[in-house]
């Protein structure tokens, strides 16, 4: 089912590459990234009030951290950055792949750990992995030959763990064991061509249904548990990126959105590409997990 939904713009803030929305839990605040700015965008809900912090490397993506401030990924490394002081601490290299390598999507994890994938800059090799890395910063090998590693998400029991490579288009699924972080045998939960568009970044409401934005298809698909196309929401940019829930009850779903690719005559017609968008889903999200290293 295709729907038109009435959207407010949370934040206007022309971002090239906006990626990774993120609330936190402790805070009340809302985190995502301009990718190839680079730079962390933070959003104060109640003054509406937004923060941008420059970052020394390309940023691939921000998840909370249950001590304090966030983790970000940078390069192809993970660091500490604490929003009041503005530093940054090192916390682990990824990997050690080539220079043109660089971390993109990542998600906090039922265990405590961080699920993050690697990629050629833009995607030009499958030559990306996808890691875990735990709450003492040791990374682990999970798959590899990924063109740009997304969709990275938990079912609402923390069992089974979502991912999608977006050049090949499929979502896929695993089971995850929480206890220990060890992820299963990976199976085709949604094919490729299910919705328009690519599959981006995805988050998960407390229905148990996943929420995907379709990169260059105009629109957020919500999906079953069982992988069926549940609804289509029309936005009004065509490069969504990714969405998260935020805001008092985790009833806003927000969305981050692109304008890199866009020639002159499209960004004139999508004057809100590269804006923080806010909708109303008519769901709630599920509580962010964090990071507790």
């Amino acid at each position: 089912m295709t729907v038109a939904i009435e959207f407010d713009v949370a934040a206007k803030t022309g971002d090239t590459l906006g990626e990774a929305p993120t609330w936190h839990p402790h805070t009340g605040e809302f985190f995502w990234i301009d990718l190839r700015r680079p730079c962390l965008h933070r959003l104060q809900p109640e003054s509406g009030s937004v923060t941008s912090w420059p970052m020394p490397d390309v940023i691939g993506s921000v998840v909370p951290r249950a001590t304090g401030g966030v983790v970000v990924a940078l390069g192809q490394g993970l660091r500490l950055f604490d929003p009041d002081s503005g530093r940054l601490t090192p916390l682990t290299t990824v990997e050690y792949g080539p220079p043109q390598h660089r971390l993109n999507d990542m998600k906090c994890d039922p265990a405590g750990g961080i699920i993050c994938g690697s990629m050629w800059d833009y995607g030009l090799h499958p030559s990306g992995a996808l890691y875990r890395v735990d709450a003492t910063g040791r990374p682990t090998l999970l798959r590899e030959r990924i063109a740009v590693p997304n969709a990275l998400a938990f079912s609402p029991d923390g069992r089974t763990l979502y991912f999608a490579d977006t050049r090949k288009g499929d979502i896929e699924r695993a089971d995850f064991d929480p206890a220990d972080g060890r992820v299963g045998q990976w199976s085709k939960f949604v094919a490729a061509q299910a919705a328009p568009g690519r599959p981006d970044g995805a988050t998960v409401d407390a229905e148990g249904f996943l929420w995907n934005a379709r990169y260059q298809g105009g629109a957020l698909a919500r999906f079953a548990p069982d992988g069926t196309l549940d609804r289509l929401v029309q936005l009004p940019v065509s490069q969504p990126t990714s969405c998260a829930f935020g805001g008092e009850g985790l009833r806003t779903l927000y969305v981050t959105t692109a304008t890199q690719t866009l020639n002159e005559m499209e960004r004139a017609e999508q004057p809100l590409a590269g804006s923080l968008l806010a909708i109303d889903a008519g769901v709630a999200g599920l509580p962010e997990l964090m990071f507790a290293g």
